[in-house]
Parts: structure tokens; C-alpha cells; sequence
């Protein structure tokens, strides 16, 4: 098998994700005014301005699913098996066990009981929500299979109205959690539901009318420069809004992120070495990897602002996960490529 290489750009793609938040963080703590002007700009709780760049990113990938292709699924039930099992169960329960250790036992004499409590809430938030939006984003730069990878996301988004709540309330024992349901169902909606639609009916069209060959050698590759400078831009626009709450707590941050980032790393780990077992292709295996150490950070932040206020503990826990969760997936794009080759 080929092994998927990354572009120029893709290569030092970790380096201009930390220029963009640095300067989103520098946009925030500096002029504020600008994240003031963008949070007008909210429906829900969701960023408009966010949602127009993640569309520039998502849209593309999905004008590349033939959707006759997402029959074959049937052929690796186990992707999804394995998907869900990660998500809803190694996931939560790792989570809640390693931000515990962390917090209560390693940190105990420099965290108290009450702001541990809150970074653990904060963390469970995490680790209980799936990623939705930056997944694609994810499968692209690992040449992942596109049908299997929206089906995965779906599926998950689905399970979300169900089971999010429960697990949540069930690890921090807290029987009072409201979560926004029109955050949430909205951002279900703006991300996956309207981009799938958009594209269908184009793909359909530019099929009919110009050929399939005009569609995937003339019409997609026109969005390819678009795609990475939509995560650049979403970036800057996301820490704009937490640069002063970032700037005013190193010590926490750092406290806060070394947890998370073990955890990311367990869980991917985890769920590519069962993918391998499972004999998936790297096609599928890898965005396996990406949807279970990835979370849904944009709902996870709300239900914590909903629940503990905006300057609570875990309000800055979720906060954190975003910090982290971007370098640290551009890492696992690079190890999971690296191990292309390990895949029939």
C-alpha cells in the first residue's frame, strides 16, 4: 500500500496552528473588543462566524462521499462497533479515572477539594461528548474513508441525545445537569445535516451535468487551499474569546492539560491498536483513532458555562480541551500515517 505523505503545508501544519492561536490569545487579551464584536454574532450559543469557516472546511470533504459507496459499510461492521464501544464507554470512564488521579491524588496539597471537583466536571464534560465538526478534518489529512467517517459521526451524533446526560450525571453523581438542547441540536444541524445536504445536491448536479470526472478533477480541488485556512481561521476566532481567561492561569492550564493530553493519547491508542486487531483498513482505522481521541469541545464548553458559570473550574477545563486538542490531533495524523503501512 501507498503511504499517504503529507504535503508541504500539511507537514509544518502544527506550526501554524500554534502561530493562529497565539495570535487568537493575543487578539483577545490585547483587543478585546474584537471576540465582543464576533459574540454578538451567536444563535444558541453557536458562533456564526465559526460556523461560515467550519462549512468552508466541511463542505468540500463531503462533496467527496459517493453516497452509493456507504453500502459497503456493511463490509467492516466492526469500525462502527468499535467506534461506539470507545466512545461511550473506554472514553467516559478513562476520562473520569485519569482527570481523577490527577486531580485528587497526584495534584492533592496543590489543587483544593472544590477546584478539583470543578476540573474534573469539567473534564467529564469532555470526555463524555464526541467530536462532530473537526473529525472530517481529521479523516482528510489521514486520507480516511469519507462515507464510513460520516456514518461514524452520525451514528454518534444520534446516541448524544440519549446517552450524554446520563453518563454525565452518572460519573459525577449530579442528577441536576441540563444540558442545551438547542446548542446542541443546533450544532447537529449546522454541521452535519446542512454541509451533507448542500453537498448531495451538488454532487448530484455537477454528476449529471458535467460528469463525475469534471466533479472530483476540476470542481473539489478548487476548495483544497480553503480547507486548512478555515482551521486556521476558526482557531483565531476560538482563542480570541478565552485569551484572557488563558493568559491569567498558566499554572491551572498546565495542570489541567497534562491529564487531557494522556488521555487523548490512551484513548487513540486504544482504538488503533482494536482497529488493527479488528483487520480494518487503514481507510477506516484511522478516522476510528481521530473520532475517539477527539471530542465535541463546542458542547462540552456550553454545558459547562450552562451548568458552573463562565469563570467556574470546569468552564476552564473545557476550555483547555480545545488548547490541546488540535496540536495533539495534528500529532496522532502524523503517527497514524507513519503506521499506514502496518495496514492491509
Amino acid at each position: 500500500m501507498k503511504k499517504r505523505t503529507l504535503s508541504l503545508f500539511e507537514q509544518y501544519l502544527t506550526f501554524w496552528v500554534l502561530i493562529c492561536m497565539a495570535i487568537g490569545v493575543g487578539i483577545g487579551y490585547f483587543f478585546p473588543i474584537v471576540p465582543n464584536i464576533l459574540g454578538q454574532f451567536e444563535f444558541y450559543q453557536v458562533s456564526i462566524p465559526t460556523t461560515i469557516l467550519l462549512w468552508i472546511m466541511i463542505y468540500p470533504m463531503m462533496l467527496k462521499i459517493d453516497f452509493r459507496s456507504i453500502k459497503n459499510i456493511r463490509k467492516h461492521p466492526q469500525g462502527l462497533f468499535i467506534t461506539w464501544v470507545v466512545n461511550w464507554v473506554i472514553k467516559p470512564l478513562t476520562m473520569y479515572g485519569i482527570a481523577k488521579l490527577f486531580f485528587f491524588i497526584i495534584y492533592n496539597g496543590i489543587l483544593n477539594k472544590h477546584l478539583a471537583s470543578e476540573y474534573l466536571a469539567g473534564a467529564v464534560l469532555l470526555g463524555a461528548a464526541p467530536c462532530t465538526a473537526m473529525v472530517f478534518v481529521w479523516s482528510k489529512l489521514t486520507k480516511g474513508d469519507s462515507a464510513y467517517t460520516l456514518i461514524q459521526v452520525a451514528t454518534n451524533d444520534l446516541i448524544i441525545l440519549f446517552a450524554y446526560v446520563p453518563i454525565v450525571s452518572f460519573l459525577l453523581k449530579m442528577g441536576n445537569i441540563t444540558i442545551p438542547w438547542q446548542t446542541l441540536f443546533l450544532s447537529i444541524i449546522l454541521f452535519i445535516v446542512c454541509p451533507l445536504v448542500l453537498s448531495v445536491i451538488t454532487r448530484n448536479f455537477l454528476v449529471k451535468y458535467k460528469g463525475k470526472d469534471y466533479l472530483e478533477n476540476n470542481f473539489i480541488p478548487k476548495f483544497d487551499k480553503y480547507t486548512m485556512v478555515g482551521l486556521l481561521l476558526t482557531l483565531i476566532i476560538i482563542f480570541s474569546f478565552q485569551g484572557e481567561k488563558l493568559l491569567a492561569q498558566p499554572l491551572s492550564i498546565l495542570l489541567i492539560a497534562i491529564p487531557l493530553i494522556i488521555q487523548t493519547l490512551f484513548v487513540f491508542a486504544i482504538t488503533f491498536w482494536a482497529a488493527y486487531i479488528a483487520k480494518l483498513p487503514y481507510s477506516i482505522a484511522a478516522p476510528c483513532g481521530m473520532i475517539g481521541a477527539s471530542n465535541f469541545f463546542e458542547l462540552a464548553v456550553a454545558v459547562a458555562i450552562s451548568l458552573f458559570g463562565l469563570s467556574s473550574g470546569a468552564t476552564l477545563a473545557t476550555v483547555v480541551g480545545v488548547l490541546v486538542e488540535v496540536p495533539v490531533m495534528l500529532f496522532l495524523v502524523r503517527v497514524a500515517n507513519n503506521l499506514q503501512s502496518r495496514f492491509s
